[in-house]
């Protein structure tokens, strides 16, 4: 959940994509090109049927794919779905100042444009991804500067986002939100954490979840900070599915996963209105999932 500042204002193309290409990977520089639609920190660019060029349009993006490349690897081997894999690294050059990824390309389309519809297994399937992400991180793994505490430290941002949005539930969402924060904090170790879950960051194939992107927020920490994708991605009615297949959940970290899917929500429904105002990342369809979403989180009874 970032902000819209510091975008880059060197123009990605094409023409500098493939010019990139010659000067530090001839041998795939022939290959077809075409862009991804969306992004947020990174502009993105197929190469060929397989590979992805990963673009950054700010610092923090750029510094984000570093992560990437130092624990994805490590990560990738033991988890049930596709992920990106770093292939090649491109250098600051005078044609482009920021390092850039050639990373794997995971196929499938974005929730935030295809349903799920196989909701049962779409739940499991989040479910056994989690399971094997969760486990607890090396003392050398990244903290988050922005997320991964507890929600109370989060209240500024909520308290934006729901003023931003002004839903006309609010005194719901702030009731779901309160019982957030005074849930008690995670006493467990830090666990590995995707860290931004929603609909732009995971594809769907066959109406289930069939691959995760974008690990650039990549932490360790608390696990209701992923635990909210039970609301955020599943549709209406998976959240109960959800945890019964993801065990040993307790009471405490759901009260803070819901009220951080709440926060996740008001984001997703500002980002819409941002892709409005032409905002980089931010589209109209994050606007009615992030809604979507919220009446999730607001008509979940438990599990």
């Amino acid at each position: 959940m970032r902000g819209t500042s510091n975008v880059d204002s060197v123009e990605i193309d094409e023409g500098l994509v493939r010019s990139l290409l010659r000067e530090q990977h001839p041998d795939l520089a022939e290959l077809a090109i075409r862009e991804v639609a969306g992004g947020w920190g990174n502009q993105q660019w197929r190469l060929g049927d397989e590979l992805v060029v990963r673009m950054p349009r700010m610092e923090n993006a750029a510094q984000d794919q570093h992560k990437e490349r130092r624990w994805l690897p490590v990560l990738a081997p033991r988890l049930p779905l596709p992920i990106p894999a770093p292939v090649r690294i491109g250098e600051p050059s005078a044609r482009f100042p920021r390092p850039w990824t050639i990373m794997t390309w995971v196929p499938g389309e974005p929730l935030d444009l295809v349903p799920i519809t196989r909701g049962d297994h779409a739940a499991d399937t989040l479910a056994a991804f989690l399971r094997a992400l969760h486990v607890r991180a090396p003392a050398e793994a990244p903290d988050s500067t922005d997320r991964g505490g507890h929600p109370k430290e989060c209240t500024g941002g909520f308290e934006r986002f729901l003023r931003d949005v002004t839903p006309g539930d609010a005194a719901d969402v702030r009731a779901v939100w309160d019982d957030a924060v005074a849930a008690p904090e995670w006493a467990g170790p830090r666990l590995w954490l995707h860290g931004d879950l929603h609909p732009a960051n995971v594809v769907v194939s066959d109406g289930t979840l069939s691959g995760v992107i974008d690990f650039g927020d990549l932490f360790a920490g608390d696990p209701a900070w992923d635990l909210a994708a039970a609301w955020v991605l599943l549709p209406a009615g998976a959240a109960a599915r959800f945890f019964e297949a993801y065990p040993r959940v307790d009471e405490a970290t759901i009260r803070r996963a819901r009220g951080l899917a709440a926060l996740k929500s008001l984001f997703l429904m500002a980002m819409g209105q941002a892709g409005d105002r032409g905002l980089p990342g931010g589209k109209p369809a994050w606007g009615p999932a992030g809604r979507a979403a919220l009446d999730r989180v607001l008509t979940f009874t438990g599990r």
